[in-house]
Formats: C-alpha cells, sequence, structure tokens
C-alpha cells in the first residue's frame, strides 16, 4: 500500500480510539478524523460528498432525520406514557409480567422507529412505574436497552447498522422482514426467559402498590388525541410505503422524509417543535464515519482487506460467514456498531461479489447485521441504545456500572449468537 493509504489508516485508527475510549465526543473525533482526511488528500469533496462508493449516504441520513422527526411529533402526544401506564395495569402490578410487557412493547416499537429513539422515550416511564410498584429500576433498563437491540434487528430501520447495511446491499424493507424478522421472534422468545432467570431477585410483588396503579386512567397521559391519529396514520402509510417498494420503487429515505413533511404541515406541531427531538449529533457523526470510511476506499484499503479476507477463508462461503458473525459480535462488543459496520460493509460488499453476488452470498449481510446488533448487546457500550440508557439513569440518580449491565450482556450476546449460528448454516448454507 502507499503512503497515503498507510496515513489514512492511521487516521481511521486514531479516531476509532478516541470514539471507543470517549477520551473526547465520538461528533468530534468523527469530524476532526474526516478533516483530516481530506486535508491529506486522502479523499476529496467530489469523493467525500457526492461518490455513491465512497461518499456520505444521504439516504442513511436522511432516513434517520425524517423517522426522527416523526417520532418527534409523536412524542408529543403521550402516547409513549399511556403504553407504560397500560402495560402495568396489564399486568396486575406483577413484576415479571411487567418486564415481559415493557420489553414486548420496546422489542416492537424499535422494529418499526429507531431503537436509540424508542429508548429515550420508553426509559425515563420506566422510572415512573417501577417508582410506583416500588421495583428496582435497573434491571428493567438493561432489560429493555437490549430488548431494544434485538428487536431492532428485525427490519432497515430498526437499528442504525441495518440501514447502514441496507443501503450498501441494496437490500429492501422486505429482505429484512423475511430474512431478519423470523428469527428475532424466536431470540426474544428466549430473551424473556433469560430475562426470567437472570433478574429474578428483582421480581418483588407488592399487593398495595399493584392496588393503587390499578386505579389510575392511561387515557389521561394521551395529550392530544387529534395530534395521535394524524401521527399515527402517517406512521402507518410510511410502513406501508416501506413494505411496497418493490412496487413504489421509493427509497426509504424518500418515504421517512415525505412522511415527516406531511406530518409537519398537516398538523398544529410548529417546525422548530417537530425538529426538538432530532439527533443532530448522531446524524454529524454518521457524516464524519463516512467520510473516514470512504476516505480508506478511496486509497484501496478497503479493497486490499477484502482481498486478503477472501485469500484466508479460501472463499468458502460457510467458513466465511461464521467468521463474520462471530468476530462481528466479538468487535461489536468492544465498539459501538454504528462504525464497525460502516467500516465492515464496503468489505461484505466485497466478499458477496466474490461470493457470486447473487441471493445465496447474501447470507454474508445477515450474518453481518445478526452479529453487529446482536454483539452490541455485550457491554455497555456495544451499541447506542445502551450508552443512552446508561445516560438517563445517571441523570435519575440511579447509575448502572458497566460491569452490572455487561454480566448480563455477556449472557444475552453468547446466547442469541449462538442460536442464530445454526439458523444462518440451516437456512442458506445447508
Amino acid at each position: 500500500m502507499s503512503v497515503l493509504a498507510w496515513l489514512s489508516v492511521a487516521v481511521f485508527l486514531g479516531a476509532y480510539a478516541l470514539i471507543a475510549t470517549e477520551r473526547i465526543h465520538r461528533v468530534a473525533a468523527a469530524l476532526g478524523g474526516a478533516g483530516i482526511m481530506l486535508a491529506i488528500h486522502a479523499t476529496d469533496a467530489g469523493a467525500a460528498f457526492f461518490s455513491e462508493h465512497s461518499g456520505v449516504d444521504w439516504n442513511v441520513v436522511f432516513l434517520l432525520l425524517g423517522m426522527m422527526v416523526i417520532v418527534g411529533v409523536l412524542k408529543r402526544t403521550g402516547v409513549f406514557e399511556y403504553l407504560a401506564i397500560w402495560a402495568a395495569k396489564r399486568a396486575r402490578g406483577r413484576p415479571y409480567r411487567l418486564m415481559v410487557l415493557l420489553v414486548v412493547i420496546t422489542a416492537g416499537a424499535s422494529a418499526l422507529l429507531d431503537n436509540v429513539t424508542t429508548v429515550l422515550l420508553v426509559a425515563p416511564v420506566t422510572f415512573l412505574v417501577c417508582a410506583r410498584l416500588a421495583l428496582p429500576v435497573v434491571p428493567f433498563l438493561i432489560a429493555e436497552a437490549m430488548a431494544s437491540n434485538i428487536g431492532g434487528a428485525a427490519t432497515l430501520v430498526g437499528d442504525p447498522p441495518n440501514i447502514i447495511i441496507a443501503s450498501r446491499g441494496g437490500l429492501s424493507f422486505n429482505d429484512f422482514l423475511v430474512h431478519m424478522a423470523p428469527m428475532v421472534v424466536l431470540l426474544m422468545i428466549v430473551f424473556l426467559g433469560l430475562c426470567r432467570v437472570m433478574f429474578r431477585k428483582a421480581f418483588l410483588y407488592d399487593a398495595d402498590r399493584a392496588a393503587e396503579i390499578m386505579q389510575l386512567d392511561e387515557r389521561e397521559a394521551i395529550a392530544d388525541r387529534r395530534l395521535l391519529w394524524q401521527s399515527l396514520g402517517v406512521l402507518g402509510l410510511v410502513m406501508a410505503a416501506f413494505v411496497l417498494h418493490p412496487v413504489l420503487h421509493y427509497e426509504p429515505s424518500v418515504v421517512a422524509i415525505l412522511g415527516a413533511g406531511i406530518l409537519v404541515a398537516a398538523t398544529k406541531v410548529t417546525t422548530a417543535q417537530a425538529i426538538e427531538e432530532v439527533e443532530w449529533e448522531t446524524l454529524v457523526f454518521f457524516m464524519g464515519l463516512f467520510v473516514m470510511v470512504g476516505a480508506l476506499v478511496e486509497t484501496g484499503v478497503i479493497g486490499k482487506i477484502s482481498q486478503l479476507a477472501v485469500q484466508a477463508t479460501e472463499g468458502r462461503l460457510g467458513l466465511t460467514t461464521m467468521v463474520l458473525l462471530w468476530a462481528s459480535a466479538g468487535l461489536s462488543a468492544i465498539v459501538d456498531n454504528i462504525p464497525y459496520v460502516a467500516t465492515m460493509s464496503p468489505i461484505v460488499a466485497d466478499l458477496v461479489q466474490a461470493g457470486g453476488g447473487g441471493e445465496h452470498a447474501q447470507v454474508l449481510w445477515w450474518a453481518l447485521a445478526f452479529g453487529a446488533d446482536l454483539g452490541g448487546n455485550a457491554t455497555a457500550v456495544g451499541a447506542a441504545a445502551n450508552v443512552v440508557v446508561l445516560g438517563i439513569a445517571a441523570r435519575h440518580r440511579q447509575p448502572i456500572s458497566f460491569w452490572e449491565f455487561t454480566k448480563y450482556g455477556l449472557i444475552v450476546t453468547l446466547v442469541t449468537v449462538a442460536l442464530v449460528t445454526p439458523y444462518l448454516w440451516l437456512r442458506y448454507l445447508a
């Protein structure tokens, strides 16, 4: 490789180390790395901002932006508070039943919305419900974070790594439903069983407090019924358009932006209110990351790694799939799965092409998606949703330590990835 290629590797690894260790804010690390890549001419403005193969993936950015605006409007209706109180009442104050309902709601919402946004909305409400039932909140928060990562794996929009994979691999919303969702349902059933064992000490039933919560009226949590129906209507249309992509031929990013625009235009929510919940830092982080990875593509680093990977596995699809699945899970446990997938996706694209590029070779995309999404559960820093939950817990003076999260996360990751292994082998490789 050239001197410029080695320099770009050094810049990328330096930025990656700063992101992983949180020495400086991850946005500053990504933007700083992108700036240096441009400064040393590892890439240029044309490639960074306009290239389909080595530039900022605007489909990812605008899909996230559109969904964040829709969720920001939906939050104003009080529907998430409604669901939490409804779950507590349906569980009749029984702690494990409550955890099951909250976890299922979190996983389901994460499949339709971004999982980071879901935990931002569900976690604060969990404090309210647990306080009323005198339950320790930490086990519930940990379970919700993990459920959001598992549930988010089911769809294209559920987890940011899936958005990157779909964009790079040319995969549709329906592809994820067909190949990922069935296994995710099984994983959620197993996860609920694990919760019963891992958090058994937290399930302390208080009959008096259970009676009190049964007196709450969840309907009072709805702040704006008209806005709720408008938001659900637009969200339903957006989901339908995702599913009908083969017929309509609209990219998910276009659908999300159209949905966000229609919702803001058709309701009394102001533009300022609609964008309050947009996580601009996350979007900018993505942009910086794409520029850095694009520089590795431009300097030939990604191509060289892909070549070495093909040689190491001798083109054997089964071996490549298993290595990719478990390596992705392991690496996503150490660093955030978003930068990991952004780095690996061009490599996997080359491996898919080397494997013939057909549907058979696309098992590599599913191995990457399952490995990254489920590996994110292993540690407190493995996924953005985990970091968000820890931040919320700290603000409520219920801190969750790195190891308190990780001792449960490692168990969940090992069990779920172990279950995915025979699924991929039997469905795609046998």
